[in-house]
């Protein structure tokens, strides 16, 4: 559950390992032959946006959180929220360093009502049986705990192993109400056009595509000219039990 568009910040960021990753990128054998959380993989800043505006407030002083997919240890949502809580991982991946490595992607290791929050971001485009894959989210919160998930909409093809989906707000709302979610917030957002150039996103000049802070510097000159950038749009639900 560690997904392509990290590999893309990854380039980016540590441009000296350019040559590395790209085999990683275009080889899904190398998956299984490297151990994908040591490395420092970063959520793009759209997704960070999302969950700063809507999500951390839920994260209150002694909840038990369980997060679906992290993208290092301790992960990027955890070292957000800041706060000292019981937090848990799960993985389709081995490592030791998670609470539940190797889960089954269906039917996690972990008993009814266990958690207060279940979080996952850019995932569940990568899970083939959503309709199952909710459900299971559900079922491990207590009453009246949340469920939260981030998924790209704008964002092309990557597979890791595989590539699915793309869910709009009316999507992600039935899947919750059938898991037995009432649904607090499900949007469509892009945050990071406004938070990078104080700029709000406008369709005439961005085009729905990847996270703008991957390409930051080559999308101010093209903003200048008035050549439409790309802009990464993500969808954020969460729901009650």
């Amino acid at each position: 559950m560690l997904w392509k568009e990290s590999f893309i910040n990854i380039i980016l960021v540590v441009p000296h390992r350019k040559n590395q990753f790209l085999s990683l990128k275009y080889s899904s054998e190398s998956i299984s032959q490297f151990n994908l959380l040591k490395i420092s993989i970063y959520m793009h800043l759209n997704s960070r946006l999302l969950i700063e505006k809507y999500a951390k407030p839920y994260f209150k002083k002694g909840v038990k959180v369980l997060e679906i997919g992290p993208d290092q240890i301790p992960s990027t949502i955890q070292n957000m929220i800041g706060e000292t809580l019981t937090w848990h991982t799960l993985n389709i991946f081995n490592d030791e360093r998670l609470t539940y490595p190797s889960s089954p992607e269906y039917e996690f290791p972990i008993k009814d009502d266990e958690y207060d929050i279940v979080i996952s971001a850019n995932v569940i485009e990568h899970v083939r049986m959503i309709w199952k894959w909710v459900p299971e989210l559900a079922r491990v919160i207590k009453k009246g705990g949340q469920v939260i998930t981030v998924n790209p909409v704008s964002w092309g093809y990557h597979e890791d192993p595989v590539d699915c989906w793309r869910i709009y707000p009316e999507g992600m709302k039935a899947l919750y109400t059938e898991a037995g979610l009432v649904v607090n917030h499900s949007v469509s957002e892009n945050l990071e056009s406004m938070h990078l150039y104080n700029k709000p996103y406008n369709s005439l000049k961005m085009w729905p595509g990847s996270s703008m802070n991957s390409r930051q510097y080559t999308e101010i000159i093209k903003m200048a000219i008035g050549y439409p950038v790309t802009a990464s749009i993500d969808t954020i639900t969460i729901g009650t039990k």
